[in-house]
């Protein structure tokens, strides 16, 4: 989701509490909160030579064991307006780095209203191959059969 799109979501409901949903389906503690906001930006070389770049807005959350802490949408998007000097004009895609016994990243893929809670929801991330064209094996080339009628 781009970041235009999810400030709009949490400017839209800013009273709503906010929660995560991971691709398990589980939902985050009520209490979780965002304590990172950062501009991720990478260069890199793919596998098959071609230097490439990327940028994402990165959502660092974190669970306490201070239950009365919610998060509500409006300080979240008060916390994005406060990034803006370096999260820049992008539009960047959104990502949430959350811990679930290892810490990884979920691209967040919308926003549902539950109640008075607004759902993010995150979607798995997988690697793959940028340049399988000049790296992977050559497919074998499909033979097409053709059955005819007898008459």
């Amino acid at each position: 989701m781009k970041l235009s799109k999810f400030k709009e979501s949490l400017v839209a409901h800013q009273d709503a509490h906010v929660r995560f949903r991971l691709p398990s389906g589980d939902l985050s503690p009520a209490h979780a909160h965002v304590t990172e906001v950062a501009r991720i930006s990478k260069r890199f070389i793919d596998c098959g030579g071609t230097l490439r770049e990327d940028s994402s807005c990165r959502l660092q959350t974190w669970v306490a064991d201070d239950f009365e802490h919610w998060l509500a949408a409006g300080k979240l998007a008060k916390i994005l307006d406060k990034a803006a000097s370096f999260l820049g004009q992008d539009d960047l895609e959104v990502d949430v780095e959350h811990d679930v016994g290892f810490v990884t990243q979920f691209p967040v893929e919308g926003v549902d209203i539950v109640g008075n809670e607004l759902i993010i929801r995150l979607q798995g991330r997988h690697t793959a191959c940028l340049a399988p064209e000049l790296c992977c094996p050559p497919q074998p080339p499909t033979t097409v059969v053709s059955l005819g009628r007898k008459k």
